[in-house]
Parts: structure tokens; C-alpha cells; sequence
């Protein structure tokens, strides 16, 4: 057996919904290493400008307007990467949004906003970036998730059926990939200092931090590193698995 061919030179990763919050923090550690990166929002933000206009960056940065939920606008930004850089060396499928309440109370429409991104964006991506690592046979895909999916929390049933829904597609996706050279893995986030956790006040966001044994809430940079462990190509053996960073919380 022959390992997989590995890109030489900076790896050119995908990053969707890289404008803001996590995503910016993960753009930007790949960004520090020396890739390229492309990321994809519904709309540029003051990060992106930095990136565009930065000498150190600009020339390895792509950015697309894209609402993931449609198929089209996904087919549109990856033709788009492959159209400047000719292949996609990992892809981090990040692009998420939640909706919190009671589900006896949750709209149609609520309901269509976090499944339509938050599934069917991941697996439209996932789809079409699949097919040109399958073409090359080597590649590396991380599903950011949450430990929402793993245990539920009041509130966010919608929300969390998404999260879990993405690890299954991380378990099954790392078993139809795998021989091929491509790992597929999901990381579970804990409760991060992000715009995701604005809709909390400061005496909830306390309590999490008290209940979890590191003491704090993460940051896009504790994630960002897993991602990065996760996509290096010496890991070729760890595919198929949910790897939960959130402080020990869950433990």
C-alpha cells in the first residue's frame, strides 16, 4: 500500500463562513502558516477587508459571497477556488447559524434557516469538494459540530440536531473516503467567546465557565489548532472521529 500524495508547498484550504467569530480565527491560523485560504460568507466584513488589503495576505486569500444553503452559490465559490488555484487541499466546513427556543414554539421558517445551512450546506460542500480530492486522492475534511449534539441543551433542539447530524456525516463520509487518502473529522465545540455566545448574558456565560474544569470559555484560536492537527497530512491514521474541545465540560 502507497500513502496518498500530499501537496508540496502551502496546502490550499477552504474555509466556509470564515468572515467573523470562529471562522475569521480559523482563516487566520491558516493564514499564519503560510497557506492559502478561501473562505465564503453571506457578506464581506471588516476582517475580510484586512486580508484583501494586507501585502502578506492578499495574494493568498480568496473571499465569495455565498449563501451556502443554496447549492448553486456552493458550486459557484468552490469553481471559483479551483478556477484560481486548480485543487482544494482541506476544507473546514464551519458555516453554521442557530436559532434558540422552545420547539413547540418554532417556526417553519426557523426551522428551514439552521437545517438549510447548517446540514445542507455542509453536504453540498462537502459534496463538491469530495469529488476533487477523489480526483487527487488526498485530502482532509473537518466538520466543526458542537457538544450540543453530543448532550442537548434546553432551547436549541433544532439546533442540536443539526450538530448531531454532522457527526454522522463525519462517520460515514471518513468511511466512504478513507481508502482513497482523504480523513474526515469533527470537532465538538464547547461555548466559545464568539458572536455565537452574544445571545447569553454575563451571569450564564459565569456559570459556564465555573462548571468547566479549565475555568474559561474557549477562543477561536483553541479550535483553530485542532483544525490544523486534524488536516495535517502526517495524520493520514485518525479519520472518522468527533473530537470534543470544550474545557472538559462534557467530561
Amino acid at each position: 500500500m502507497t500513502a496518498a500524495a500530499t501537496p508540496t508547498g502551502p496546502r490550499v484550504v477552504v474555509v466556509t463562513g470564515g468572515s467573523r467569530g470562529l471562522g475569521a480565527g480559523i482563516v487566520q491560523a491558516y493564514l499564519d502558516a503560510g497557506d492559502i485560504v478561501a473562505t465564503c460568507a453571506r457578506s464581506i466584513t471588516a476582517e475580510v477587508e484586512a486580508w484583501q488589503s494586507d501585502p502578506e495576505t492578499a495574494d493568498r486569500f480568496l473571499f465569495g459571497t455565498a449563501d451556502l444553503a443554496r447549492s448553486a452559490d456552493a458550486e459557484v465559490f468552490v469553481k471559483a477556488v479551483i478556477e484560481k488555484w486548480g485543487r482544494i487541499d482541506v476544507l473546514i466546513n464551519n458555516a453554521g447559524v442557530a436559532r434558540d427556543g422552545i420547539l413547540g414554539l418554532f417556526s417553519d421558517d426557523d426551522i428551514d434557516t439552521v437545517v438549510d445551512l447548517n446540514i445542507k450546506g455542509t453536504i453540498y460542500m462537502s459534496r463538491l469538494v469530495s469529488r476533487r480530492m477523489l480526483a487527487k486522492g488526498s485530502g482532509s475534511i473537518v466538520n466543526i459540530s458542537s457538544i450540543v449534539g453530543l448532550s442537548g441543551y434546553r432551547g436549541l433542539a433544532v439546533y442540536s440536531a443539526s450538530k448531531a447530524a454532522l457527526d454522522g456525516l463525519t462517520r460515514a463520509l471518513a468511511r466512504e473516503l478513507g481508502s482513497r487518502g482523504i480523513t474526515v473529522n469533527s470537532i465538538a465545540s464547547g461555548y466559545l467567546r464568539t458572536e455565537m455566545s452574544h445571545g447569553l448574558d454575563e451571569g450564564q456565560l459565569k456559570q459556564i465557565e465555573r462548571r468547566t474544569p479549565a475555568g474559561r470559555l474557549g477562543y477561536p484560536e483553541d479550535i483553530a489548532r485542532v483544525c490544523q492537527f486534524l488536516t495535517d497530512p502526517a495524520g493520514s491514521y485518525l479519520t472518522g472521529q468527533v473530537i470534543v474541545v470544550d474545557g472538559g465540560l462534557t467530561s
